[in-house]
C-alpha cells in the first residue's frame, strides 16, 4: 500500500484539506504504522488533459477559404469538376441527368473518384434519385432496365414494404457508383392535383407519410446513404418555386397538424440532412423565403431538435434569383443558418461568402459552426 505523510492524514481527517485525493488511491487507517522513512510527500500527478475536439482541430487547421468552400454542394460541371474542386475547396458535387448520359456504370465510377481524388477533403457527391419524374440515374437503360418508380405509385402498388424494395435497391446502386447522398425522401403532404408536388409526393395523410419516412431514412442510414428531408416546411399545395415565387399562407398550427409531423418523424429517425424550400411561409416570415428566413432555421433547430446538417434547395431557382441576385442569396443563406448550399452558380456565390467572411457580414463562429455540422455529416457517412 502507497501510504501517504501523517501531516496530510491529519489535514484530511480535519477536513482541512484543499487537495482531493484520487480515488485509485486508499488512505492509511488510523492503526497503521507509517515508516520513519516516509518524510515527503508523494509527487503530484500530472494534470488531467483535456481530450482534442477532432473535428474542431480539423476545422482549426482549415483556410478560411477550405472552410467557405465547404459550404457549397456545387452542381457538377464534368468538363471542369476536378478543377472546381481544387479551386473553390467544394463540399460536394450534386450530379444531374447529363453527367450519367452516355456513361456506364464503369465510367461513372472512375469519373466519381477522379472527382474524389482531387478533393481535400473527401466529397460529399450527391444525386436526385427519388423516382417517378425525378431520376437522375434509372433514366438510361445502362444502369437500371427502367426507371425507379415514384413513390405514390410504389406505395398504391404494395403499401411500405413496395417502397422500402426499390429503396434498397436504390441505395445498392448508388452505393456502388459511390453516391454517398440521395436527395431524398420527399416529405410533403399534398393533395392536390394540380399541385407541383402532387406527383413527387406520397400522397397518403400525414402519419402514413411520416412512417415511410422513417423507415427510408433508417434503411438509408443502414447502407451509409445520407438522407435529406425535403421540402422544409412543406410544399403543400403550392405552385413551382423554379419560376417564382410561391406563398403558403396556413397558421402554424394547421403546419404543425400536418406537414411538419413527417419531417419529425425523419429527424427522430436521424437523418442527416433538411433542405429548406424557397416558399414563403408566412406563419414564419411574411416576406423572406424559407430558405433564407432565420426564424425557419430557428424553429428547425429549436423547436423540432434538428442538430444535423440544414441545406437549401438550389439556389438558382428563380423565387431567389429574381429578387436577390446570386452572390447576395447565397450570404443570406448563410446569415439564416444553413449550413450547405446547393448551388449552380457557386464560382459567383463562393466568392460572395467569402468576402461577407472578410468583411465580418458572416461571423467566423457562424461559418465554424456549419462546416462542423458538414463535417460532422461526413464523419457518419464514413468519409472522414
Amino acid at each position: 500500500m502507497r501510504l501517504f505523510p501523517i501531516f496530510l492524514c491529519c489535514l484530511l481527517l480535519t477536513g482541512c484539506a484543499s487537495q482531493s485525493v484520487p480515488a485509485a488511491v486508499s488512505l492509511p487507517s488510523l492503526t497503521e504504522t507509517i515508516p520513519e522513512s516516509a518524510t515527503t510527500a508523494p509527487a503530484a500527478t500530472e494534470q488531467e488533459t483535456i481530450p482534442v475536439d477532432p473535428v474542431r482541430q480539423m476545422i482549426s487547421d482549415m483556410s478560411l477559404e477550405q472552410r467557405v468552400g465547404q459550404l457549397f454542394l456545387a452542381r457538377c460541371s464534368a468538363d471542369t469538376a476536378v478543377e472546381d474542386v481544387q479551386k473553390y475547396h467544394l463540399g460536394g458535387l450534386v450530379l444531374f441527368g447529363d453527367d450519367f448520359e452516355g456513361q456506364t456504370p464503369d465510367s461513372m465510377k472512375q469519373s466519381i473518384a477522379a472527382y474524389q481524388e482531387a478533393a481535400e477533403k473527401p466529397l460529399l457527391i450527391a444525386v436526385d434519385e427519388e423516382g417517378g419524374d425525378v431520376t437522375r440515374i434509372s433514366r438510361f437503360p445502362a444502369f437500371r432496365d427502367r426507371r425507379f418508380c415514384s413513390l405514390r405509385k410504389r406505395y398504391d402498388r404494395g403499401g411500405l414494404e413496395a417502397v422500402l424494395t426499390e429503396e434498397e435497391e436504390k441505395c445498392r446502386l448508388l452505393s456502388d457508383l459511390g453516391i454517398n447522398v440521395n436527395l431524398g425522401p420527399v416529405c410533403d403532404i399534398t393533395t392536390d392535383a394540380d399541385a407541383f408536388m402532387y406527383s413527387r409526393s406520397l400522397g397518403q395523410d400525414s402519419q402514413t407519410t411520416a412512417d415511410m419516412v422513417a423507415s427510408i431514412v433508417n434503411l438509408m442510414g443502414a447502407f451509409r446513404v445520407g438522407s435529406v428531408l425535403k421540402h422544409f416546411p412543406g410544399y403543400g399545395n403550392n405552385t413551382d418555386t423554379h419560376t417564382g415565387i410561391a406563398v403558403d399562407s396556413r397558421s402554424l398550427s394547421e403546419l404543425e397538424a400536418q406537414d411538419f409531423i413527417p419531417f419529425t418523424a425523419g429527424i427522430q429517425a436521424g437523418c442527416g440532412a433538411v433542405m429548406v424550400g424557397h416558399i414563403i411561409t408566412e406563419a414564419f416570415d411574411p416576406e423572406l423565403p424559407a430558405s433564407l428566413s432565420p426564424a425557419v432555421h430557428r424553429y428547425l433547430r429549436e423547436d423540432l431538435g434538428f442538430s444535423g446538417v440544414i441545406m437549401t434547395d438550389d439556389l438558382v431557382m428563380q423565387a431567389i434569383t429574381d429578387q436577390y441576385g446570386a452572390g447576395e442569396a447565397a450570404v443570406m443563406a448563410v446569415l439564416a443558418g444553413n449550413d450547405l448550399l446547393c448551388s449552380t452558380e457557386y464560382a459567383v456565390q463562393y466568392q460572395a461568402v467569402l468576402q461577407a467572411v472578410l468583411d465580418g457580414r458572416i461571423d467566423i463562429d457562424v461559418l465554424n459552426r456549419a462546416v462542423r455540422n458538414v463535417l460532422e455529416w461526413k464523419i457518419s457517412l464514413g468519409l472522414l
